[in-house]
């Protein structure tokens, strides 16, 4: 037993700095936010406790619940358009053959351009008047000219065309890796029992596939609930609060009122939410990736 010990003190030894390391930068704001929660400052007066104020505070501002509808919209939008686009795409470029590395390339582009730039890049394909870039195109075929970003009605998909553009590239490389754990001859069976792309889409790539694209479907409805890159500089929250989400709400908390307790209560309140839309989704599809 002690020497099984003395064996086991150098892996402890060893891993201790990483532990350490990821208890003060990962664990350490945790309970800080936790306990901020329940505090009113603003980092320069003295602290003050309130307990839960700051969670009745934050539920009873209209705005959390605008900003709650505006994220829900938001991914539902996300998911009907920006989760089928990445599978789709990944499914053509595996046919490709020859250069396939190069579409490959061009669908991950996007991923690694800065989300600033390719923000700014995107507002100036928005500008709302008829010499816009989308309006331009679009008007050569009779249609617009269209508000985009101007108009409350429009901003959200706007801003969800966007984000689907820049966040597909991680999701097609994952699903081409996906793709290859497909044994061909099971596609070969299936076309000489007469099945057509659609079937043989249906009964064997898209079975092969679910672990996958439920794995991919959660990390989506997480991400898409922590919008808030895209409408503070597209829109900044507007128009008349169309994109205000819960993110760009906690942002205007802390950073224009000044009010940090509010912040990371509503913080707190937005990682239960998630924790529960997690639960819930692993429960509904426990069974499913093993069917």
């Amino acid at each position: 037993m002690l020497r099984r010990l003395r064996n086991g003190v150098p892996a402890v030894l060893f891993a201790l700095p990483v532990l350490l390391v990821f208890l003060v930068f990962s664990w350490g704001p945790i309970v800080k936010g936790l306990v901020m929660s329940l505090q009113q400052t603003n980092l320069i007066d003295p602290v003050k406790w309130v307990g839960l104020e700051n969670f009745r505070y934050v539920l009873s501002d209209p705005a959390v619940g605008q900003a709650s509808l505006n994220t829900l919209w938001f991914t539902l939008l996300a998911l009907l358009f920006g989760f089928p686009v990445p599978l789709l795409l990944a499914m053509f470029l595996s046919e490709l053959r020859g250069r396939s590395w190069l579409y490959s390339t061009l669908a991950y582009l996007p991923v690694i351009t800065p989300p600033v730039v390719a923000i700014l890049l995107w507002r100036f394909f928005y500008d709302p008047s008829p010499g816009g870039m989308f309006n331009s195109i679009l008007g050569s075929v009779g249609l617009g000219p269209y508000l985009w970003l101007d108009s409350p009605s429009s901003a959200m998909p706007s801003i969800v065309l966007e984000a689907t553009w820049a966040g597909a590239g991680n999701a097609v490389i994952i699903y081409l890796a996906a793709l290859t754990s497909v044994r061909a001859d099971l596609y070969e069976a299936a076309e000489l029992d007469g099945a057509g792309v659609i079937r043989r889409v249906w009964h064997v790539m898209l079975p092969h596939l679910r672990s996958v694209l439920l794995l991919m479907l959660l990390l989506q409805i997480i991400g898409t609930m922590q919008l808030f890159t895209e409408p503070l500089l597209f829109t900044g929250g507007g128009p008349q609060g169309a994109t205000t989400t819960i993110l760009l709400l906690i942002y205007n908390y802390a950073f224009v009122n000044g009010d940090y307790g509010a912040a990371t209560a509503l913080s707190v309140l937005l990682a239960m939410a998630l924790a529960v839309v997690s639960a819930v989704f692993q429960l509904a599809t426990r069974g499913w990736s093993t069917e």
